[in-house]
C-alpha cells in the first residue's frame, strides 16, 4: 500500500480496444446494475404479492403450495440459485425454448437469467412481508366487509391488500436496497454490471483501489437515492397508529 501509485486519471484513459474510456465502462456497468435491479424488483413485487396473498387464504392446498414456493427460494443461497438457473434449468427446457435461449446474444441470456433469479429470490422474501401485512389488518374490518355484502375477493382487493402494502413499506424499502446489492452476483455468469466493469478495469490497469472506491461510492449513491425516494413514499402512505404511522 505504501508503494501504491494512485492514478485517478485512469478512468479517462482509453480501453485496449480504443473505442471507449474506462469511465464509459463504469457508466455502462452502472446502467446495467440499475436496469437489472429495477426490472427484477418489478417481477419480485408481482410474484411476492401473489404468493404472499395466497399464503393467507384458508384453503390448505393453496396455502401449502405458496409456502413451498417461499421455502424453495428462501432457503437456497442466491449464488447457488443463479448457477442453477444458468447451467441446469436450460437443459430441461423444451428444444425450441432451449435453442432460442442459446441463440440469444450472451448479454441477453445473462440478463434474462439474472433477472429471473433475482426477481424470484426477492419475491419469496416479499411474500412473507405481504403475508404479515395482510394478517396485521384487524379481523373486524373483514367482518365489516362481509356484513356489507363484499365477497372475499373484494375484501382482499379493497380492504386488506391496500392496507397491507402501506404497513409493510419499511420492509419493502429494505428489500429494494438489497436487490441493488444482490445484483452484483450477476457478474459470476458474465453479465456486465457495475462490479464486473470494476474487475475488468483492475485487470487492464492494475489500479484496484481507484476502481473499487468509485464503485463503492456509486453503490452508496444509488442506495441513498432509493432510500430517500422510498422514505418519501412511506410518509405519504403511512397509516396513523400502524408501524409507519404517527400515533
Amino acid at each position: 500500500m505504501t508503494n501504491y501509485s494512485w492514478n485517478w486519471s485512469v478512468f479517462f484513459q482509453s480501453v485496449p480496444s480504443g473505442d471507449a474510456t474506462y469511465i464509459d465502462w463504469i457508466i455502462a456497468g452502472l446502467i446495467g446494475t440499475i436496469v437489472l435491479s429495477i426490472t427484477a424488483w418489478i417481477l419480485a413485487l408481482i410474484m411476492g404479492g401473489i404468493i404472499g396473498t395466497l399464503r393467507t387464504v384458508k384453503n390448505p392446498i393453496i396455502s401449502s403450495i405458496a409456502s413451498g414456493y417461499i421455502e424453495l427460494f428462501r432457503d437456497i443461497p442466491l449464488l447457488v440459485q443463479l448457477f442453477i438457473w444458468f447451467f441446469v434449468i436450460p437443459e430441461f427446457l423444451p428444444q425450441t425454448a432451449r435453442d432460442a435461449l442459446f441463440q440469444m446474444p450472451p448479454l441477453y441470456s445473462q440478463f434474462l437469467t439474472a433477472w429471473i433469479c433475482l426477481g424470484l429470490f426477492t419475491s419469496a422474501r416479499i411474500a412473507e412481508q405481504v403475508r404479515t401485512g395482510i394478517q396485521a389488518v384487524p379481523d373486524g374490518q373483514t367482518a365489516a366487509g362481509l356484513a356489507l355484502g363484499f365477497t372475499t375477493l373484494q375484501i382482499y382487493f379493497t380492504v386488506r391488500i391496500p392496507q397491507a402494502i402501506r404497513i409493510i413499506m419499511p420492509a419493502l424499502t429494505s428489500e429494494f436496497l438489497n436487490i441493488f446489492k444482490n445484483s452484483s452476483v450477476a457478474t459470476t455468469i458474465g453479465f456486465i454490471e457495475l462490479s464486473r466493469q470494476a474487475q475488468q478495469l483492475v485487470d487492464y490497469t492494475a489500479q484496484p483501489y481507484e476502481a473499487f472506491i468509485v464503485i463503492t461510492a456509486l453503490y452508496m449513491l444509488v442506495n441513498i437515492i432509493v432510500m430517500l425516494l422510498m422514505h418519501k413514499l412511506e410518509k405519504k402512505l403511512q397509516i396513523p397508529g400502524y408501524i409507519t404511522g404517527d400515533k
